[in-house]
């Protein structure tokens, strides 16, 4: 299957076909919808016919043994033969909203220098689990005030591919202790925040952190005698 989302990850509108549609949803030839994973929420749709079947997307999900794309629909939504010409129209306001959220999280990487052992989003917020190190104390004002500098300086943000081998060379930018890159891949993707940040990261970003717009620590909470969960938000 074609990923649109990550040749362009700001594409909202695809025309494709399907590639079958049975109890478990639609699997379309190329898709726009980013599947749940890496934290990030999947992305929802509405996927119409030339001759006005329209179904809504409720979630996106990756089949683990298939690596198929599935688009969940209703349970009796009418099923698609395959072959069908659809027209996917991607929830757009809600992804550009997880966008910058994750973007945001990867900030937040930078701002805190330790070990990140979890991490959530939602179209809201986000949050990051950290694993400090003796001693270091978590200032929530200085957090806020790091994050929202680096985000008014406009930072570009691209995606740099590597290898598993370069990138067992350098460990360092692996941030997340719970889970490591598929390093047996000759293909892995960073992410780069120019200047700042480069990681491993499946998910979808916006082009710069200045489209982030001003974010909000919302709680520091304790998860354990070193854990921290940090909380930010978009602040409108």
């Amino acid at each position: 299957m074609q990923e649109a989302f990550y040749r362009d990850p700001y594409q909202t509108r695809l025309e494709t076909r399907v590639r079958r549609h049975d109890e478990h949803g639609v699997v379309l030839e190329e898709t726009l919808c980013y599947p749940l994973g890496g934290g990030q929420p999947g992305d929802c749709a509405t996927l119409s016919t030339a001759d006005g079947v329209v179904l809504s997307i409720l979630d996106t999900r990756r089949d683990k043994a298939t690596r198929d794309i599935v688009h969940q629909v209703a349970a009796d939504a009418p099923r698609l033969p395959e072959g069908t010409p659809v027209t996917l129209e991607l929830d757009w306001a809600r992804r550009h909203r997880h966008m910058r959220v994750h973007t945001c999280l990867h900030l937040l990487s930078v701002v805190i220098k330790a070990g990140v052992t979890g991490g959530n989003l939602t179209a809201e917020s986000g949050r990051l689990d950290f694993d400090l190190p003796e001693g270091m104390v978590l200032d929530r004002d200085e957090i806020e005030r790091e994050l929202n500098r680096l985000i008014a300086e406009d930072r570009a943000v691209k995606v740099v591919m590597t290898s598993g081998e370069a990138l067992k060379a350098q460990p360092e930018l692996i941030k997340t202790m719970s889970v490591t890159p598929p390093l047996e891949l000759p293909e892995i993707r960073l992410i780069e925040v120019d200047g700042v940040d480069l990681q491993p990261c499946g998910g979808t970003h916006v082009a710069r952190t200045g489209e982030i717009g001003t974010v909000v620590v919302k709680k520091i909470e304790s998860k354990g005698a070193r854990n921290k969960r940090v909380v930010v938000a978009l602040a409108e």
